[in-house]
């Protein structure tokens, strides 16, 4: 055989291997992914979450409200993992 025709050969080939693999592929039945042991998408309530959304619909005003103050130091010492008693004196701006 001449070495054209057996590169031609060869090209047919792994052109249809590839395209059996495609078709494979595109029937896969969805079925053989496993189903989450979980619900993706559980919705935690937070009290703290509500609170600071209704300090931020007040706008400006927030800032000269006492409750506003108190939750927003509330969610800064959750997100520094601290508790209230840990707060350092003299580095919170004296609040």
């Amino acid at each position: 055989m001449d070495g054209k025709v057996l590169a031609r050969i060869a090209a047919i080939v792994f052109v249809a291997v590839a395209i059996t693999a495609a078709i494979i592929e595109m029937n896969r039945e969805e079925a053989s992914v496993p189903a989450p042991s979980t619900p993706a998408l559980t919705r935690q309530v937070d009290p703290l979450r509500d609170r600071l959304r209704r300090c931020q619909e007040m706008g400006e005003a927030a800032a000269n409200y006492a409750e506003c103050l108190g939750i927003w130091a509330e969610s800064r010492d959750r997100f520094l993992g601290r508790t209230p008693a840990q707060s350092t004196p003299g580095l919170d701006g004296g609040r």
